[in-house]
């Protein structure tokens, strides 16, 4: 599918189009490989010892909305990246895009809210930036974050090429949380008034379940273009098929009831608080009880394998005992989802 000549709301989604403009337009300037597997973070080993990098923006609307909010939202989502790559976060940096006019209570309100995200995951703001554009040149305030982790001895490779034939993948928790709650937020939905956003930092999580399973070959956190991205990624990276079993992916009922009414699939409704995981077979059962074990797992489950078959693709068994192919989302069903 050609790129097209306009940026389109469909390239910040995470599905097919972003995938499309990071392979054939940002990679190849900055001398990447366009075929390489993209990681939520990088693993740089020659500095002495093994740190992760990543970075990442924030452009969430409306800035506060059930569970969570703009500035948890910046701290946690780059304490999640690191934590994919198995990395215990130490360092952010935080910058500001503030539009003229910006209330000045509601930046205090966020700062304190990215204060208190950062003492809750110990993790140090270590420099900044802040710039004022005219108004309408940004909705209120953007932020960027960056964030250094560094990643224990006994840590393996973990990127979303490493998946095996005969490994199992398992979910965190129930989906489509994230997504919902500011779609509700943003559309004055107010029967929807107790679903939240699961927005919450993973690395204690992820250092529970590396205990367990040593050898896990991929973490992933489904944010944009949801479970379904995310799996089709790990899929395409590692050339093999995953299959799926629908009666395993956990749901709440309150989410699944907006999305049947909506006409969405919550594997495609991103999340802020949730982590796939691929394992090894023989891991899979202390995984799953590790996860369980943790206040942010206990209702993780072991969603489906991997197998050699219909490489590169995701398929999944239904309720009706019938299998679809789980598309890579090729559009953004909610714009500002993060």
């Amino acid at each position: 599918m050609p790129i097209g000549k306009t940026i389109t709301l469909a390239h910040g989604a995470g599905g097919r189009a972003s995938d499309e403009l990071i392979r054939e337009i940002i990679l190849p300037a900055l001398g990447g490989d366009p075929r390489s597997c993209l990681p939520d973070s990088v693993v740089l080993s020659n500095l002495g010892e093994r740190l992760a990098f990543t970075t990442d923006s924030y452009t969430v609307s409306p800035l506060f909305f059930p569970g969570g909010n703009i500035g948890k939202l910046a701290v946690y989502g780059t304490v999640n990246d690191l934590a994919m790559s198995g990395a215990e976060p130490l360092l952010i940096s935080l910058g500001l895009i503030l539009e003229e006019g910006l209330e000045i209570d509601l930046l205090r309100r966020i700062i304190e809210e990215i204060g208190e995200a950062t003492k809750e995951t110990k993790i140090r703001v270590v420099t900044g930036d802040t710039k004022v554009v005219g108004r309408g040149a940004v909705d209120k305030i953007f932020v960027n974050t960056s964030g250094i982790g560094a990643l224990p001895a006994f840590i393996g490779r973990i990127a979303p090429n490493q998946a095996r034939p005969g490994d199992v993948a398992l979910v965190s928790g129930a989906l489509g949380d994230h997504g919902i709650a500011v779609m509700a937020a943003r559309e004055k939905l107010s029967f929807t008034s107790n679903i939240k956003s699961d927005c919450a930092p993973l690395h204690t999580l992820v250092a529970t379940l590396l205990r367990a399973a040593p050898h896990t070959r991929c973490l992933r956190d489904p944010t944009r273009g949801g479970a379904a991205a995310t799996l089709n990624e790990i899929a395409r990276a590692s050339r093999v098929g995953i299959e799926l079993d629908e009666n395993a992916i956990p749901v709440h009922r309150e989410v699944m009831g907006l999305a049947e009414l909506l006409g969405l699939d919550p594997l495609f409704l991103a999340n802020e608080g949730k982590l796939i995981a691929v394992v090894p077979e023989e891991e899979a059962e202390a995984a799953l009880a590790a996860l369980r074990e943790h206040h942010l797992g206990f209702e993780s489950n072991i969603i489906g394998k991997v197998t050699s078959d219909h490489p590169a693709s995701v398929v999944i068994k239904t309720t009706m005992r019938t299998h679809r192919v789980v598309e890579y989302p090729a559009g953004e069903l909610l714009p500002r989802i993060c």
